[in-house]
């Protein structure tokens, strides 16, 4: 037991820091578009996830489960609904990166433990504290005052937290294994992906060919740059308790902030410090509420 939560310890402390430093990943294929970087992270994504599922004994688990879903045509919709989702907020976050928004999307993932509560209330009828209703309301403020200050919606931060909070509720609802997810959700976008990689290296724009040979190199790197922080999260959140899995989520924003200033050279001012100021303080709020909350499920 004590093993298992060690490895769950080190899966999601890889999983948020490899997330925390893929800014850093994005900006090296910066002379591609984002739009050709979201396929080539799709088509590989999709191989990888095929060979790791193959590797571990999991395509008997695949087949089963495409023929549940192939039945239950809800479930499949639902299927079909992450996946799209999931390639926007994916090319949202390259874009954000890519065109000197890297703070915005810290500000995004930030935000987005208190956007899961809120849709946790919206769509699952969960009942909502005061405090957790106190760090929504800091939250808002904190984006408000920053819309009021530059004078326009912070609108990668908010696509970003609202993507992945629904990503995150159709994933809950669909119940189904993170492996055949990630695979199935690649498997959907591929066609798209592929047809859209195809017209570009017909009309000579493509940046993955032998003329390339680094960058062709890193965007079939992008699957694996996909996929591995995914297995890692689906360890930890099997091996480790909510409550702990929920202070993980912390460091890659906080990484990713850290390089928004020091490497990408980002202003960060006095609008900037009281938008995270209020964000901070939503995130204390909320971090103390569910600590009580785990502290009391603990006794006896």
């Amino acid at each position: 037991m004590q093993q298992n939560k060690k490895f769950g310890f080190l899966s999601a402390l890889g999983c948020y820091v490899l997330w925390g430093i893929l800014p850093l990943y994005w900006h090296m294929l910066a002379q591609a578009e984002s739009n050709e970087i979201l396929a080539h992270r799709i088509l590989w994504s999709l191989i990888f996830m095929l060979i790791i599922v193959a590797l571990t004994g999991r395509m008997k688990r695949l087949r089963d489960d495409c023929h549940d879903l192939w039945r239950n045509k809800k479930r499949g919709a639902l299927l079909v609904a992450a996946a799209i989702i999931i390639s926007m907020n994916w090319l949202t976050y390259i874009w954000a990166v890519n065109h000197n928004h890297v703070i915005d999307s810290s500000i995004g993932y930030y935000i987005n433990p208190l956007v899961n509560v809120l849709f946790g209330v919206v769509i699952f009828k969960e009942t909502l504290s005061r405090p957790k209703k106190l760090s929504i309301a800091l939250a808002a403020i904190g984006i408000f005052l920053m819309t009021w200050q530059i004078g326009k919606l912070p609108w990668v931060s908010v696509a970003l937290a609202l993507t992945f909070g629904s990503y995150g509720a159709l994933k809950k609802t669909l119940k189904l294994d993170p492996f055949t997810s990630i695979t199935l959700e690649t498997l959907l976008l591929f066609p798209f992906a592929f047809c859209y990689t195809s017209v570009l290296t017909a009309a000579g724009k493509a940046h993955f060919g032998p003329a390339t040979p680094i960058l062709s190199l890193l965007l079939a790197g992008a699957g694996v740059a996909t996929a591995i922080p995914l297995i890692l999260f689906s360890y930890g959140a099997n091996l480790l308790p909510l409550n702990v899995l929920g202070f993980f989520q912390y460091i890659s924003p906080t990484m990713t902030l850290l390089l928004g200033i020091f490497f990408f050279n980002e202003p960060f001012g006095a609008t900037q410090f009281i938008t995270f100021g209020f964000i901070w303080l939503a995130l204390l709020v909320f971090s103390i509420s569910e600590w009580k909350t785990a502290r009391r499920q603990q006794k006896p």
